[in-house]
């Protein structure tokens, strides 16, 4: 498994989550290639090939996807310590002068 795919809070992410940050418009293929371990170059070609073959099928099924499918939530990827650090404090914290 990924570092990307690992939340520190939660363990290991399940499911299938649109990848903004890998992907092109929405992230959907991003997010299936990260899901099932396939290789994102080759999920893009599935789904530019099939959007040529099928256009309304697959443009129904791609905008289905970026409704149902949930955003990846972002993931704190530095040093322990500093994870800590910064969630010690409450949100407003620095707000108040």
């Amino acid at each position: 498994m990924s570092r990307d795919s690992w939340d520190t809070d939660f363990g290991a992410l399940h499911g299938v989550y649109r990848d903004r940050e890998n992907g092109w418009v929405f992230g959907v293929c991003a997010g299936i290639a990260e899901r099932f371990n396939f290789r994102l170059s080759t999920v893009r070609v599935i789904a530019v090939i099939s959007l040529f073959l099928f256009f309304w099928p697959t443009a129904a099924a791609y905008l289905a996807a970026t409704a149902l499918i949930r955003e990846k939530p972002l993931v704190y990827s530095g040093r322990s310590n500093e994870n800590d650090f910064w969630r010690s404090y409450r949100r407003d914290h620095w707000r108040r002068s």
